[in-house]
């Protein structure tokens, strides 16, 4: 039987910001547990929190990117509950009055456009993190009250393509708006998804099934077993129990964690000790001004102005520092898939074999538009390009540096090019007077002995030109 997938994504990215969301602690990572920390971390007797400034205002660059509709004052609330990653009992968190709702993100899911709609995106302090061991369990309150902005969709997604393509997309955001560095590896970007199957053309949706805490990339996996394990049980006529689940990578299998048949109560109010926080029209406009063009823009643009393709512009957009790159070199006036060409192939190339961003590379856009100069002016061949390109990173030296060493510039003057084949001819007289231009092996052979003689510096193009005119004359003699 086959099924329609639904597909709903709960999204915690940490945001950047020098202390903590309602603490002075410092919200950096430390390998060392238990050190950035304060008291109203702790959650002791008679904390105070107060918000930092810089995240109300990370948070409100999400939202306006994300096209949602914003609040007159930002209110927070208390989700209450108790776990031992949570010190104070209850959370600080949006419940009623989100930074953002009612917004969308468009995106390319392989060569199509879809439109990703977002419920809402809240600003709310992260919990502790938990080590389990056999018979104990340790806590490191290094991230507890970390800024975390959770950005919910609607449940609008129907493949695994679609949820990795918004996954992907939404962390570009991040990157593209510099409100979070999200590093995967240290826990900066998690997932809940939702998922839910019903027969195909059905017009309700199937029984959703939670799955908490993924890291980024096990989406995917998580994603690929829980559709799988789903699927088997509706084929064996067995119903889906609305539950909450976990995803082990040691057997990338999901497993029962609780029950979700009855909602938890979390008893929210909101939080007594912050004001209401008015988001003024003078600062959604600042936000909205200072927003970048964000790669789905890019990306349109590329296609339709410079002619790249899908493949080529995604590329480029996906990291906003190589799109700047790109983008310096076009404007200087080089052909677009010109440089596109060099960019998604030798530059990316390069940056991957040295373990490097582009803001570490040698190799600038100043030396790069020099190099396509040469090229442009047929100064030098393409091939020549290409081992300027290394040596120049090798020696971290400019193109015409490297040209003027190497003494590799090309003959492009046709006198000086004439008088190299005139000489070749009569070095190889006896095969000059029998030239039949039908005969393409014969062009060849003087094309390779006037290479030869130049040093490889005469202008291919040039070259070709000039022996069809003096072969011509030599034959007819």
């Amino acid at each position: 039987m086959e099924y329609d997938i639904t597909i709903g994504l709960e999204v915690h990215c940490e945001l950047k910001s020098t202390s903590k969301v309602f603490s002075p602690s410092p919200n950096a990572y430390s390998e060392k547990p238990n050190t950035n920390i304060s008291v109203i971390d702790l959650g002791f007797p008679g904390i105070l929190p107060v918000v930092n400034k810089e995240s109300i205002k990370k948070a409100l660059t999400v939202a306006t990117a994300l096209n949602c509709e914003t609040p007159e004052y930002m209110i927070f609330d208390r989700k209450n509950y108790y776990y031992p990653d949570l010190p104070k009992g209850y959370q600080i968190t949006q419940m009623h009055y989100p930074v953002g709702t009612n917004g969308y993100l468009d995106i390319y899911v392989e060569d199509k456009v879809k439109r990703i709609y977002i419920h809402d995106t809240h600003l709310e302090e992260d919990t502790a993190s938990l080590d389990h061991y056999d018979k104990y369990s340790l806590i490191d309150y290094n991230r507890c009250g970390v800024p975390l902005l959770e950005t919910v969709t609607e449940p609008c997604m129907h493949s695994i393509d679609e949820a990795l393509a918004f996954l992907e997309s939404l962390k570009r955001l991040f990157l593209y708006t510099d409100v979070s560095d999200v590093k995967v590896e240290l826990g900066q970007l998690r997932c809940d998804i939702n998922v839910s199957l019903a027969p195909k053309g059905s017009n309700e949706l199937g029984v959703k099934v939670e799955m908490k805490n993924i890291i980024s990339y096990n989406v995917k996996m998580a994603l690929e077993s829980e559709i799988k394990r789903q699927i088997q049980e509706l084929n064996n006529n067995r119903a889906i129990v609305k539950e909450t689940r976990r995803y082990d990578e040691a057997t990338m299998q999901t497993y029962r964690m609780r029950s979700k048949e009855e909602a938890i109560d979390y008893k929210y109010f909101i939080e007594p000790n912050i004001p209401p926080i008015k988001l003024t029209n003078e600062l959604k406009k600042e936000v909205k001004e200072s927003l970048p063009e964000l790669a789905f823009s890019k990306i349109t643009r590329y296609i339709n102005e410079y002619g790249l393709s899908l493949v080529d512009a995604k590329t480029i957009a996906k990291d906003k520092d190589i799109a700047n790159y790109y983008e310096k070199i076009v404007t200087s006036g080089k052909d677009p898939k010109m440089v596109s060409n060099w960019v998604t192939t030798r530059v990316l190339g390069r940056l991957s074999k040295d373990e490097i961003t582009i803001s570490e590379f040698n190799f600038t856009e100043d030396k790069m538009i020099e190099l396509l100069d040469f090229i442009e002016s047929g100064k030098i061949s393409t091939k020549q390009a290409k081992d300027i390109f290394y040596k120049c990173i090798e020696e971290n030296k400019t193109p015409k540096k490297v040209v003027k060493e190497s003494g590799m510039e090309q003959i492009t003057n046709e006198e000086e090019i004439r008088k190299i084949v005139l000489e070749v001819l009569e070095e190889n007289s006896d095969v000059a007077k029998d030239y039949n231009p039908e005969k393409g092996r014969m062009l060849d052979f003087f094309i390779g002995q006037t290479m030869k003689k130049s040093r490889g510096k005469a202008n291919p193009g040039v070259a070709t030109k000039v022996l069809k005119e003096e072969l011509l004359k030599y034959a007819n003699r």
